[in-house]
C-alpha cells in the first residue's frame, strides 16, 4: 500500500505540497494518538501527574502543528475534515488531562478527558484506506509491516463493509455500532466478538477499544449500548433478548463461525458478560470478562449445564482501584468448581482501564478452544509476570 495521499473518493496523484501539508499534521497527530492511548492503558491515580508530565511535549507538538497549518484546498478539504476533527478532540484530551492533574477530583476528571480518545479515532478511521500510515495505526503492530495485508485494505471500503451503525439513529440506545473487515468474504466463516462497555459508556465509543484487532484479523466486531443507564445488572434483564437480537441480525447478515463467538467486556460491560454470558439461552461460545465485579451469588442464575465446560477467559488489574482482584480470583475459583474450562490473567500494572492490547492474545485463545467444550485440557491460571508484559 502507498502512503501517497488519496481523496475520500478514491486515489488521486498528490503533488508535493499536498504531501508535505498533510504530513505536517498527521504525523504529531498519529503520535498523539498513541500516546494518548498508552496513557488510557496505563491510567492509574497515583501514576496521572507522571503521564500527563511525560505526555506534555506530545501534545504541544499537535498544538503547534495545526496553528501553523495553513487552510486545506479544495481538493483536501474532506480529508482535512477529518484530520481537523481528530485533532481537536486529541487537543482537548491533552488539556482536560492537565487539568484532572492538578484536580482533587483527578481521576474522575481523566477518565472524561479521555473521552475524546475515540471520538479522535472515529475521525480519523475513515482515512485508514486512503492514507498508509493511518492505515498502519489501526493495525496490530506485528501486522504493520505486512504489505499484502495493507493493499488489501487499501482504497475505498467496499459497500457494507467498515465502521456501520444499525438502528433508529446514531443517538438511540437501540443503535448499535459495527465493524465489517474491508476484507469480509461470505464465503469464510468469521468469528464475532460482541463488545460490551463499562458503565456510562457507549458502544459507538468503546467499538475503537476492538477495531484494531478486529480490522488486522478479520473479526466482525458489534458494540451494543445498553439500554439502561448501564447494563442490566440488577431488576429485569433487557439486555439479554436485544444482545440475543443482535446476534441473530449479525447471523442473518454475515457468515459467523458458530464456534467462535465472544462476548466480552469491561468494567460493569465485564460484570454483564457473566450475568448475561452463563444464561442457559446465551448464544455465545467464549466469555472474556474484563476488570469485573464478581460475587458468587452470580452463579444462582446460571445453568449447571451452560456453565460445564465453557471457555471463559477472565482479565484483571493488580492495581484496578474500584474491583480488586480478589473479586477476579473469585470468579476463577468458582468458575473452576463449575466445570468452566477458564483461563485467569492478572495482570500487575494494570489499573481499572481497559487493556486492548490483550485483544489479540483474547482472540488468540479463541482459536485455540473453538469446539474445544468436550475437550479435557486442565484450567489455566497465569499471573504476567513476564519483564516488559502487560
Amino acid at each position: 500500500m502507498s502512503d501517497e495521499p488519496k481523496t475520500p473518493d478514491g486515489p488521486q496523484q498528490a503533488s508535493g505540497a499536498d504531501i508535505q501539508q498533510i504530513g505536517a499534521v498527521l504525523a504529531p497527530l498519529l503520535e498523539a494518538l498513541q500516546v494518548l492511548e498508552e496513557i488510557s492503558r496505563r491510567l492509574h491515580p497515583p501514576a496521572l501527574q507522571a503521564l500527563v508530565e511525560a505526555a506534555a511535549p506530545t501534545g504541544e507538538a499537535l498544538k503547534s502543528a495545526v496553528a501553523a497549518a495553513p487552510d486545506w484546498p479544495d481538493h483536501l478539504a474532506p480529508l482535512g475534515r477529518q484530520m481537523d476533527a481528530a485533532a481537536e478532540n486529541a487537543t482537548a484530551a491533552f488539556a482536560g488531562l492537565r487539568e484532572a492533574a492538578g484536580s482533587e477530583n483527578a481521576t474522575l476528571l481523566a477518565y472524561k478527558a479521555l473521552r475524546h480518545l475515540p471520538r479522535a479515532l472515529e475521525a480519523m478511521y475513515p482515512l485508514a484506506g486512503l492514507l498508509a500510515p493511518v492505515s498502519r495505526h489501526f493495525l496490530e503492530p506485528d501486522q504493520r509491516a505486512d504489505n499484502a495485508l495493507q493493499e488489501r485494505l487499501s482504497g475505498v471500503a467496499p459497500e457494507g463493509t467498515g465502521v456501520l451503525a444499525f438502528g433508529p439513529d446514531v443517538d438511540s440506545r437501540e443503535t448499535f455500532w459495527a465493524y465489517v473487515p474491508e476484507t469480509y468474504d461470505p464465503a469464510t466463516a468469521h468469528p464475532l466478538v460482541v463488545a460490551l462497555h463499562g458503565g456510562s459508556g457507549k458502544g459507538r465509543t468503546f467499538l475503537y477499544s476492538w477495531l484494531r484487532t478486529a480490522r488486522s484479523r478479520g473479526a466482525i466486531l458489534i458494540a451494543p449500548t445498553s439500554l439502561g443507564g448501564t447494563w442490566a445488572l440488577q431488576g429485569d434483564d433487557i439486555d439479554s433478548p436485544h444482545l440475543a437480537r443482535i446476534v441473530d441480525f449479525a447471523r442473518e447478515r454475515w457468515t459467523i463461525d458458530e464456534r467462535r463467538m465472544l462476548m466480552t467486556g469491561m468494567s460493569d460491560g465485564g460484570t454483564f458478560t457473566y450475568v448475561s454470558g452463563l444464561l442457559a439461552g446465551s448464544p455465545f461460545t467464549h466469555l472474556a470478562p474484563f476488570s469485573a465485579a464478581f460475587h458468587p451469588m452470580l452463579g444462582m442464575f446460571a445453568e449447571a449445564a451452560r456453565v460445564r465446560e465453557l471457555p471463559v477467559h477472565v482479565v484483571h488489574g493488580g492495581l484496578d482501584w474500584m474491583f480488586p482482584a480478589d473479586m477476579a480470583r473469585m470468579a476463577h475459583e468458582w468458575l473452576q468448581q463449575a466445570g468452566a474450562r477458564v483461563t485467569y490473567r492478572e495482570i500487575p500494572d494494570l489499573s481499572h482501564t481497559y487493556a486492548a492490547d490483550l485483544n489479540g492474545e483474547i482472540l488468540d485463545w479463541v482459536d485455540a478452544t473453538a469446539g474445544s467444550r468436550s475437550s479435557d485440557k486442565d484450567p489455566e491460571i497465569h499471573v504476567d509476570d513476564r519483564p516488559g508484559k502487560d
